[in-house]
């Protein structure tokens, strides 16, 4: 249905980037081909520049999906013209200046449709990576690899339309259902190395799905990097906050990584049990990570440190008024995990459920969750690049099957590189562990 829409532009097109060989031919007078020339050249500008045929209340899709449908129309304006103009040359009698005028012609209106919709997808597209830019900057004049480049651009941006329209009319279509307003506050705590900035969301695009769904969303705001204990002691005054503000009576915890450890020592160690209904750990070293002790011991105390200084003087510097690179790190050891289901001990106030993500091999990720699931692999097996697949397993527990060859990495689940990964909508997946609560009573 796409195709046959683009199918009258690409006529025009064609024939705009052919004026020269029409303006050639023996059967055309100077008069109709004027007239010819101002509705071609007027109808190649209003393609370039009018809007596109989404109907989609996003301005954004709407760049994305006109850029992707000019990519299209360049190529194949390219891939037609240059038959009609070998046509034309073979059979035509003209001078090499028609003919040069002819090829120039036909290779600026290409590029001039390519380029505008590289524009708009640029201005639109979350997708497209930095790197394809920079190819597209380096390799834009080689031949056949622009061509692949391109291509890809094109898909990429196809792609994003297809998959953020569908979720636009999904949400547009249950938002009066708030199938993600549940009884109680939903609490997400963020892991080791980041913070809570509202700038540069830890949880990526998942905090606004849930909120247009319905749900009461608040972050734990513990510092990026301390002891569990020092951080389940912010998380416990984030928690009595919450019920202070919003008058309920307890909160739903989402907590991610390390996230989780402090919630489950605030619960378990400073009384939060009281104010928790339920407690999802995502991609938790609940047993800890066999690589932080490998690390540790093989690593050089003077390096250790030097990192550690580095890491808390800048983090100082954003905000954070005591952090502890090493007390965090050392926390993480499956060494001193194995002492936490004692220190720990679940309540039976709070409702524990666990999940866990695997990548399918190194390329699922970048550096260093690459490197980590090589080093992981090697210690325990499955894993996300940093926390292996069984320690994870904490309450009612449920492993996600990796799609396809791409698998889901630790960063993947809280929606880090803000990527639509086939056959894992992360967005979708949160909605859903929200849903499930508020279908439970939570």
């Amino acid at each position: 249905m796409k195709r046959k829409f683009l199918l009258p532009h690409l006529v025009l097109t064609t024939l705009f980037a052919s004026l020269v060989p029409l303006w050639n031919s023996p059967h055309t007078g100077t008069p109709l081909m004027t007239a010819v020339t101002v509705v071609l050249s007027l109808a190649f500008l209003f393609i370039v520049f009018g809007r596109g045929r989404a109907k989609t209340e996003s301005p954004r899709l709407r760049r994305i999906d006109k850029g992707a449908d000019l990519i299209w129309l360049g190529g194949f304006t390219a891939l037609f013209g240059l038959v009609v103009l070998i046509w034309w040359m073979i059979r035509s009698d003209a001078g090499i200046g028609a003919k040069t005028g002819a090829a120039v012609m036909l290779l600026l209106s290409s590029a001039l449709l390519v380029f505008a919709g590289v524009v708009r997808v640029a201005a639109g597209s979350k997708q497209v990576k930095l790197r394809d830019y920079i190819l597209l900057f380096c390799l834009w004049w080689c031949p056949v690899v622009n061509l692949f480049i391109f291509r890809s651009l094109y898909k990429t941006a196809r792609r994003e339309y297809v998959f953020e329209a569908d979720k636009l009319e999904l949400e547009n279509a249950r938002a009066e259902s708030e199938i993600c307003r549940t009884k109680y506050p939903v609490l997400m705590v963020h892991g080791i190395f980041f913070r809570d900035w509202q700038l540069l969301n830890y949880w990526g695009r998942v905090p606004a799905t849930l909120i247009r769904n319905g749900a009461q969303i608040y972050y734990g705001g513990q510092q990026s990097a301390q002891s569990i204990a020092d951080s389940a002691q912010e998380l416990k005054k984030t928690i009595l906050n919450v019920i202070k503000e919003t008058g309920a009576e307890k909160v739903n915890i989402i907590a991610h990584s390390k996230g989780g450890l402090d919630s489950r020592y605030a619960i378990s160690c400073l009384g939060m049990d009281k104010y928790v209904a339920t407690l999802t750990t995502i991609n938790t070293p609940h047993h800890g990570c066999d690589m932080v002790d490998y690390l540790l011991d093989k690593l050089p105390d003077s390096v250790a440190s030097f990192i550690a200084a580095r890491y808390n003087r800048i983090f100082r510097s954003l905000g954070d008024t005591a952090p502890d690179f090493m007390a965090g790190v050392r926390d993480l050891s499956a060494k001193k995990a194995a002492s936490y289901d004692e220190l720990m001990p679940d309540s039976p106030e709070v409702s524990y459920r666990s999940i866990m993500s695997t990548m399918s091999r190194a390329g699922s990720a970048g550096p260093p969750l690459n490197i980590g699931y090589m080093l992981i692999k090697k210690l325990n097996g499955a894993n996300d690049g940093l926390v292996w697949e069984k320690s994870a397993v904490h309450g009612e527990h449920r492993d996600i099957t990796p799609p396809k060859k791409r698998g889901i990495s630790h960063g993947d689940m809280i929606d880090l590189f803000r990527e639509n990964i086939e056959g894992f909508d992360v967005r979708e997946f949160y909605a859903g562990i929200v849903s499930d609560l508020k279908k439970q009573g939570w």
